[in-house]
């Protein structure tokens, strides 16, 4: 003799892809998780056991959005860099001060710690003061677009994805 539990496993999936997409949005404002990585997540997860054909649709849209996202806020920001003559390594400095932030300020730790430590290496850098406030600025806008545009085409695909699932269930 089979016992169901009357929980319908569409809604358990429904609800798993939403969390992630939800995780996703999250992680692309604070970036603690992989956000457009997890929100492509969410939608294959409806697109495979959502039971729906519109699932796979929404899936394989909003999978283009997301990489369209991260393309563009990867490119543009690298580009603003580039042409600001910004290397790489104060931004990573500024990664690792957001780590550290994070781990001594929960909350807010993470932005306050990763300003912080782009303004120390690019003063580092520059070994002038004002110069590093104007070069952390450039970047801070740089990387503030980028992950606008990213955000902006989670946005969508999370729109996608939520429409997917209120047409099925």
């Amino acid at each position: 003799m089979r016992h169901t539990c009357g929980v319908d496993s569409n809604l358990v999936i429904a609800l798993l892809a939403l969390l992630l997409a939800a995780l996703g949005l999250f992680g692309i404002v604070l970036p603690v998780l992989p956000g457009s990585i997890t929100i492509a997540l969410g939608l294959l997860v409806w697109g495979a056991w959502g039971g729906s054909s519109w699932g796979w649709i929404a899936a394989g849209v909003g999978c283009g959005f997301v990489l369209i996202g991260m393309t563009a806020s990867w490119l543009l920001t690298r580009r603003r860099l580039k042409d600001r003559s910004i290397p790489r390594w104060p931004i990573l400095i500024g990664l690792l001060g957001g780590l550290v932030g994070m781990l001594l300020l929960p909350g807010f730790g993470l932005v306050i710690g990763f300003v912080v430590g782009l303004f120390i290496a690019e003063w580092v850098r520059v070994r002038d003061p004002a110069e590093a406030l104007g070069s952390s600025w450039i970047a801070l806008k740089a990387i503030g677009v980028g992950m606008l545009i990213e955000l902006l085409c989670a946005g969508v695909a999370v729109v996608l994805l939520t429409a997917s699932i209120a047409g099925s269930l």
